[in-house]
């Protein structure tokens, strides 16, 4: 419910159908309906599904809310994201173009949308990819987790993505997790992931594993706006015990990797003693 100032931003920048999982209480699912009734934006959209998951528990159960989402798309493609990204205008029509181009059909690929940030509340949203290169350097954008996570997204290759003009393919490495449109058929998240750390990192890991391959988009870019931290990453960052039943739940994934994929997951346990 904290987010929903983000969706009408979202609808000016997405013009594609959007599958959007909402987590609320019966008494914010009633506020969320008048919202949505008194939007302007919302209201003169018809394509867009709202699916709402009642809130049970104490955590935030993400990777459930995106599979919620996921099996409710209707198209052959879908874009995952999440809702504290502004996508950049024009991104729906530039995904459709590259699914033919990459022939997406007949391909096992996860197309990755390099992720930036900005921590200004009011962003004078770049129009081009120029305009976003040059916010880069005036140091108004950074790349995404910059300073407290780069190797989520370091094989994304930022350096490369500067120049690119043609798409370039990368390969998986520990803790990556970028954000990627994929053929509808591909996996679910691993929904025992809940609240804070590697909900996404865990379904990357999935899609390398099945042998998609990541291909870096050119001329595509999301811009993650800012907001105050959640109440998941504050327990992380505060409680040895989170840390120490998501490191129990990491050890628990891979055992389920090796058995379901065999000698090909050996690489996924050695990464992440290695890191």
């Amino acid at each position: 419910m904290d987010r929903l100032q983000m969706l009408e931003a979202i609808c000016k920048h997405w013009e594609g159908p959007i599958s959007l999982a909402l987590y609320l209480s019966d008494a914010e699912a009633q506020q969320f309906l008048r919202y949505t009734q008194g939007s302007e934006v919302l209201m003169s959209r018809g394509n867009v599904g709202y699916h709402i998951v009642y809130k049970e528990g104490q955590f935030y159960p993400v990777n459930l809310l995106r599979n919620v989402a996921m099996r409710q798309v209707n198209t052959p493609y879908m874009f995952l994201s999440d809702i504290d990204f502004l996508p950049m205008y024009g991104l729906y029509e530039y995904l459709r173009k590259s699914v033919v181009q990459l022939d997406m059909a007949n391909n096992k690929k996860a197309l990755v949308v390099p992720a930036f940030e900005t921590l200004r509340y009011r962003l004078s949203y770049p129009k081009s990819k120029a305009e976003l290169l040059s916010q880069l350097d005036m140091g108004t954008l950074f790349t995404f987790r910059y300073h407290v996570w780069t190797k989520g997204h370091a094989p994304t290759n930022f350096a490369k993505w500067r120049t690119a003009t043609t798409p370039y393919r990368v390969q998986w490495e520990a803790d990556f997790e970028p954000y990627v449109m994929v053929r509808r058929d591909s996996p679910e998240y691993d929904r025992r992931f809940v609240g804070f750390g590697w909900n996404k990192v865990a379904h990357v890991m999935e899609l390398d594993a099945q042998e998609y391959e990541f291909v870096v988009l050119p001329n595509a870019y999301m811009i993650h706006m800012p907001h105050a931290p959640s109440f998941d990453i504050t327990k992380f960052r505060s409680n040895k015990q989170y840390r120490v039943c998501l490191k129990t739940l990491k050890e628990e994934f891979q055992q389920n990797m090796s058995r379901r994929y065999g000698f090909a997951a050996l690489k996924y346990m050695t990464a992440e003693n290695n890191s």
